[in-house]
């Protein structure tokens, strides 16, 4: 009897059940909440060039000069909020997002779910980060204000009860606008760039079927996919981020407050280091999220191919 190939291994369990979405989810914590720990040292000079670009001009300048004033220890300011905060962002993103598409897809049927899948990835997204941001929001506040208030506060425990006596509960959620203003369509891209261009990948570029690929080539094939995906998810949200950065270090300002006085070219500074970030960041996510379906034996359906009746009717005509 031949050997079952990577498509035909019998799953852990079903396609859209209960733990199968549970298992995304958890893989979205995962995959979120490592990669933005890991990326924290470039995260804080990145804040900082958008907060106080008098003062940090340059990405090996605001190295430099974070670790003359605060020392190898400075780097890692904010470390605590990023673990939790996008923990829970990666669960509701990607669990959620597995939801959303299932319930969209389930509306539109198998034909216009195949015709207007972008459309679909794009709908499931935007959904999924409504409600990743409202997760994230508490803990970015404080993440900003620790990389970016010299002598605020050095941990989370000191920052949340000093926001909480300031400002109240609205200190953890006036930036949630702003949020969604970057984290939506950075979503949007991430997640309808990478699933078509994982599709053309194995369409015109991979020379065999993704049937007939190995785990370790299909992991490979999605890490590459996610680092373009991830390219265009910076570029895309770059000026919201910039907002944001200056929006949750100040008191009293507004995102309109901010954009003026920003400006144009104020919007874009420190955008080759969030596209180095991004895109490492973003593959790296899709490859560990991948990874954890591939550990789980969770199914991995192959891309999208037309539905026989829409084959038939198209036939016919």
């Amino acid at each position: 009897m031949a050997a079952k190939g990577p498509e035909e291994e019998e799953g852990s369990c079903e396609y859209g059940s209960a733990k199968y979405l549970a298992l995304c989810g958890l893989g979205g914590i995962v995959s979120c909440g490592l990669t933005h720990t890991a990326v924290v040292p470039l995260d804080l000079v990145k804040c900082r060039m958008q907060a106080e670009p008098g003062r940090y001009q340059s990405i090996i300048q605001g190295f430099s000069l974070t670790m003359k004033e605060e020392g190898l220890r400075g780097l890692a300011k904010g470390w605590a909020p990023t673990c939790l905060g996008y923990s829970m962002q990666g669960l509701c993103k990607f669990g959620l997002y597995e939801v959303f598409k299932l319930h969209y897809a389930e509306i539109l049927g198998p034909e216009r779910a195949y015709l207007w899948r972008t459309s679909l990835y794009l709908a499931a997204s935007a959904s999924a980060e409504f409600f990743a941001d409202i997760a994230l929001s508490p803990m970015e506040a404080a993440k900003v204000r620790i990389q970016t208030q010299m002598g605020y506060a050095n941990t989370l425990r000191a920052a949340i009860p000093k926001m909480y006596q300031e400002e109240g509960l609205w200190s953890f959620y006036k930036g949630v606008a702003p949020l969604w203003m970057r984290q939506i369509p950075y979503t949007m891209m991430k997640f309808a760039c990478f699933e078509r261009t994982l599709e053309a990948l194995y369409v015109y570029v991979v020379p065999k079927p993704r049937s007939e690929c190995t785990k370790l080539e299909q992991l490979g094939i999605t890490f590459v996919a996610g680092y373009i995906a991830g390219v265009f998810c910076a570029i895309v949200s770059h000026p919201a981020d910039s907002v944001v950065s200056v929006l949750n270090k100040e008191k009293g300002s507004s995102a309109i407050d901010i954009l003026k006085r920003l400006g144009f070219s104020g919007l874009w500074k420190g955008l080759f280091a969030r596209i180095l970030m991004i895109g490492t960041l973003t593959a790296l996510q899709w490859f560990i999220y991948d990874s954890i379906k591939v550990y789980f034996r969770l199914p991995r359906p192959p891309p999208p191919e037309m539905p026989l009746s829409l084959k038939e009717r198209l036939l016919s005509k």
